[in-house]
């Protein structure tokens, strides 16, 4: 899943979202579709199974390094055709000290690490960018890679995108809207590289993070995951467990709740649902207002005095845009504006204003996004068909367009208004055509070379703590660190010094905090 920013906007409508599970912190505006070409024709094999990284920075003067690795795209066909991996470095900033390099994943699916990890490189501790290289990469089907995108061009992908409503469908007729759009767009994508659609599964890039691992030269992986990244590192660590010399989890999903667990039959939900983000928004979302409510209104502009009042004026406004939308401010808008923009503490104060200029009839003034990062290709064609190709062929949901109306009463009555967010999340993959033709549903207990170091955060939008729990019960041998505050990953909210040092101190060395730790945030929201 991925944090808000335009790339988690763009994604609005969810699987896709997840932004939801990207995690980026920050991103910058949408870039052009490409134009539609033939698939490409074979490609020699690749030297010794092992891709050649020839570094170069990716602009003038830009501390970053870019390269291009080629990678089969059916691992179990090596000499048969390949595609493009992008690939980005910033070199340890104390070599005389470094340790290795860090492999990093920030979420998505559909987050591009070669813009997400330069965005927020700052929020990495400051031992770890001194004593690591830092790599990411687009995983296949994502971004500057070879992407899944299922348009001849960018005014083709914008049309398509106008087609669904924002944030999520109310009433009969937005629901047909929504349905025949992401049935549409199936039906685009199978057209375009069926073979691409069948191999961009979670397990197909955890074999590409072993090719990059051996292309660096390390022994084994030093690695940081967040959100669907937590997936990609439990799979590696079960591919490859002997590999694993350093593993953090981050705001982790639960793998049976990623599989469905053992059942082979039509799934009864879907896996946001399963994962249970409805209900830890909701309690994101309480623990939101509470704070707001706590503090005057010069600390949190929604503020209405108390805790009750607070929540009383949230649930009014809620009301007020079902039947009185503001401009665009939709009253789905903005419960998908509200859970998304939950996932960056730092962020509550915007969020809270945005949500004051509504109750007050005004439309809130667009976001103001940060300047790229000093990378060569800063806004990448991020279409929601690219998290879709993954989440969908990957984890099960259900087939019937028709169930998720269901669903979502079901989960509106225990999570309110962040339930009917999270259960159209996923509606895409009910007509979505391809399933993956090696995914990876377990074992996930198979013994690594080193524990894993699993953080979980209490309040968080997206991925529950209890996913964390579920994640270190699996694993063979894990700990889990507790990080009792607020926000979708502690890496990106960089909101606990104890979290860091704990982080840190396991990258270096492989000591891992006490059993039952818990880390409290440096500062509270809103004091």
């Amino acid at each position: 899943m991925s944090a808000p920013g335009p790339t988690a906007r763009r994604r609005r409508r969810a699987a896709v979202l997840a932004a939801a599970l990207a995690c980026s912190a920050l991103l910058t505006g949408p870039g052009p579709a490409t134009a539609r070409g033939a698939p490409p024709s074979p490609s020699p094999p690749v030297s010794g199974g092992v891709p050649r990284l020839d570094w170069s920075p990716c602009k003038p003067g830009s501390p970053w390094d870019c390269a291009t690795a080629k990678v089969p795209l059916d691992h179990a066909a090596p000499a048969g055709r390949t595609i493009d991996l992008a690939v980005v470095r910033r070199q340890a900033t104390d070599p005389g000290r470094r340790v290795g390099t860090l492999f990093v994943n920030p979420g998505g699916p559909g987050g591009p690490g070669t813009v997400q990890v330069p965005q927020n490189y700052d929020s990495f501790p400051k031992e770890v960018r001194e004593r690591f290289d830092i790599v990411s990469w687009d995983p296949r089907g994502i971004g500057n890679s070879t992407a899944v995108n299922c348009f001849d061009t960018a005014e083709e992908a914008k049309a398509w995108a106008a087609r669904p409503p924002g944030g999520f469908p109310v009433g009969a007729q937005e629901r047909k809207a929504w349905t025949d759009a992401y049935a549409d767009l199936g039906r685009l994508c199978e057209k375009r590289d069926p073979d691409l659609l069948r191999h961009v599964s979670t397990a197909d890039t955890a074999r590409d993070l072993d090719l990059l691992r051996r292309s660096v030269g390390e022994p084994q992986l030093n690695y940081l995951g967040v959100s669907y990244g937590t997936i990609l590192g439990a799979t590696y660590a079960n591919l490859f467990p002997g590999n694993v010399r350093a593993m953090v989890l981050d705001s982790n999903i639960d793998p049976q709740a990623w599989t469905n667990g053992t059942s082979r039959g039509e799934p009864r939900t879907t896996t946001f649902l399963r994962m249970g983000s409805d209900r830890t928004a909701a309690a994101t979302l309480d623990r939101f207002l509470t704070l707001c409510g706590s503090a005057p209104a010069t600390r949190c502009a929604f503020s209405a005095g108390s805790p009750e009042a607070t929540r009383e004026k949230f649930d009014r406004l809620m009301q007020q845009l079902r039947e009185h939308p503001v401009g665009p401010w939709t009253y789905a808008r903005t419960v998908a504006d509200t859970v998304q923009g939950l996932y960056l503490v730092g962020g509550w104060p915007a969020l809270a204003g945005r949500l004051q200029e509504l109750s007050q009839g005004r439309a809130p003034k667009p976001a103001v996004y940060p300047p790229p990062p000093p990378v060569a290709e800063p806004n990448p064609y991020l279409g929601d068909e690219q998290a879709a190709a993954v989440w969908c062929s990957d984890s099960p949901n259900p087939r019937d367009p028709a169930a998720y109306r269901g669903l979502e009463e079901d989960s509106a009555r225990r999570a309110g208004d962040a339930g009917r967010f999270w259960t159209w999340a996923a509606e895409a993959c009910a007509t979505w055509p391809a399933r993956s033709a090696a995914g990876y549903d377990g074992p996930w207990d198979r013994p690594t070379a080193r524990p894993v170091l699993v953080i979980g955060t209490r309040y968080d939008p997206s991925t529950p703590y209890a996913g964390a729990e579920a994640m270190a019960r699996e694993l063979a041998d894990a700990r889990l660190l507790t990080n009792d505050g607020y926000g979708h990953t502690a890496l990106f909210n960089n909101a606990s010094s104890c979290i860091s040092a704990y982080e840190s101190r396991y990258l270096v060395d492989g000591t891992l905090p006490p059993p039952g730790t818990v880390c409290r945030p440096d500062r509270v929201p809103f004091t």
